[in-house]
């Protein structure tokens, strides 16, 4: 009786280590961006950059980092929709690649679209409309 409870026992903790490791490749990944970019506020440069979530009990706060450098994201929305392989979507407004979406094989985290970005966007099409009010 005793070494069926032990074998139970050990089962059990192999099974749940199992799934433990598998949360933590899920809420881990790794990007490469050729180009440098914007996320959460902060400028990155180009390189090969972690996304992990603060908190493995709960999907809002992300920290994308990379030798040194980091930035930690709040994103707007989560779909638990899971992506083939992890990468990032970016939108491109003047000179400037900013983080718009990042996709794990956990689901889709979206990132909303900072102030400076509708600003940058705002002062571009301002500057490409005539004084007639068209484009």
């Amino acid at each position: 009786m005793k070494s069926y409870l032990t074998v139970l026992l050990t089962l059990t903790c192999l099974l749940g280590l199992g799934k433990a490791v598998r949360a933590q490749e899920e809420s881990k990944i790794v990007v490469n961006v050729p180009f440098e970019f914007v996320a959460g506020g902060e400028t990155l440069p180009p390189g090969k950059y972690n996304v992990s979530r603060i908190s493995p009990d709960s999907k809002p706060g992300l920290v994308i980092s990379s030798y040194g450098k980091s930035a930690f994201v709040l994103p707007v929305a989560f779909d638990g929709i899971a992506a083939d392989q992890a990468k990032f979507d970016f939108d491109h407004v003047g000179d400037k690649y900013f983080l718009s979406a990042i996709k794990t094989p956990a689901g889709i985290y979206t990132i909303g679209m900072p102030r400076q970005m509708t600003k940058v966007a705002q002062v571009k099409d301002h500057a490409t409309m005539s004084s007639s009010g068209t484009h």
